[in-house]
């Protein structure tokens, strides 16, 4: 039989996320963000699910070739916009739009044989300070694209530094709004910090990303139960050992988990190799949180590349095969969100996410 760890990609907690992030928007438009394939959930395994969403937002042109294929025919966006000239050609062609971000790319579009003008989105930094004009040159950028031929309609866009914390987004929609005020096109400035904490920003696009996915981009501050958010992805497998500690005994490499007291542990097949987060495993024992057969446990030891340890004490029943949830929905109507094993790890729900291995077997489930 295979090895028995899969992950498990739920289309109705995709559907469900969309809809709370129309909710909190209403008036707006929704980008459904797949980058990195989806942030590892796969294009072709989400798409079904979030083809109610206005447009997509990506940055590969492969990644936009696939939506194509799966004949989507609405918006697509290249968030970080053409890397190359000839990129532009395959955005005739697929009818991609495309954000602009700094001189070169206007003057690519300049020199550009297209025979369909180019949606673009002008993107503005008014504070990340990684890609965009600056405020003084915002209106300039402007006027050499609205001027080109090979441009149809200029809409306007930004991204928030610190829509996730307490600093906010107030001095950057401030910016935003003096650099572009009388400018005509449609804006776009909201990630999903940004719905989820501050609403209805002056906006016509809103960028889902996280948030459809079903992790809390403001976490420990706030978790996907205050969000109501759900998980669409499980990472699950089985318990493929079991060893009984003596008080003394030591758990994995390093001997950094010391038992201070006979407990019984299990061992999963999961990893790094899997892109389970090594730094889980420490030498106070403390782990990160897992669910067997739907109860929480908590790992020991370090993580090894194909396995980790559990302490089994709140689950005596515990036997060869039962089921290990890694993160994600377990059996019984337990839970386990991504972002307290991300947290455990010193790292985001995201990476947890994108950092899935090509050797896990992933599934789509369906509604339960």
């Amino acid at each position: 039989m295979p090895r028995p760890i899969e992950a498990l990609i739920h289309a109705d907690a995709l559907a469900h996320n969309l809809a709370q992030v129309r909710a909190r928007v209403p008036d707006a438009r929704v980008w459904a963000v797949v980058k990195a394939n989806a942030y590892g959930h796969g294009i072709e395994r989400v798409f079904g699910a979030l083809r109610g969403a206005d447009g997509f937002a990506l940055l590969d042109l492969a990644e936009a070739q696939a939506l194509r294929a799966l004949d989507w025919r609405g918006p697509i966006l290249l968030l970080e916009g053409v890397f190359e000239p000839r990129d532009l050609e395959l955005c005739s062609r697929l009818n991609l739009w495309h954000v602009v971000h700094c001189s070169q790319q206007i003057d690519w579009l300049a020199v550009h044989k297209t025979h369909q003008a180019h949606r673009v989105f002008l993107k503005m930094n008014s504070g990340m300070n990684r890609l965009g004009f600056a405020p003084a040159a915002f209106r300039s950028a402007w006027a050499r694209l609205s001027a080109l031929p090979q441009v149809d309609e200029v809409s306007l866009m930004t991204h928030f530094a610190d829509a996730d914390g307490a600093a906010g987004i107030a001095q950057q929609v401030a910016s935003f709004v003096a650099a572009t005020a009388d400018l005509p096109g449609e804006r776009s400035l909201s990630n999903s910090a940004a719905v989820l904490r501050h609403g209805a920003v002056a906006t016509d696009w809103v960028r889902a990303g996280i948030a459809l996915y079903g992790s809390a981009p403001d976490f420990p501050e706030q978790d996907i139960g205050h969000w109501q958010l759900q998980p669409a992805m499980t990472l699950r497998s089985r318990l493929i050992g079991l060893q009984q500690l003596q008080t003394g005994a030591s758990v994995g490499y390093g001997s950094q988990f010391v038992a201070e007291r006979a407990m019984r542990i299990g061992v999963v097949a999961c990893g790094y190799a899997d892109g389970y987060p090594r730094r889980t495993g420490d030498a106070g024992g403390s782990g990160a949180p897992v669910l067997v057969e739907g109860v929480r446990c908590r790992t020991v030891g370090r993580v090894s590349m194909d396995m980790l340890a559990v302490d089994l004490s709140p689950v005596p029943a515990a036997q060869l095969g039962s089921e290990v949830t890694l993160w994600g929905r377990g059996p019984h109507s337990s839970l386990l969100p991504i972002d307290e094993v991300a947290q455990a790890g010193g790292t985001i729900g995201y990476e947890l996410m994108c950092a899935l291995a090509p050797r896990v077997p992933v599934a789509v489930s369906p509604a339960d």
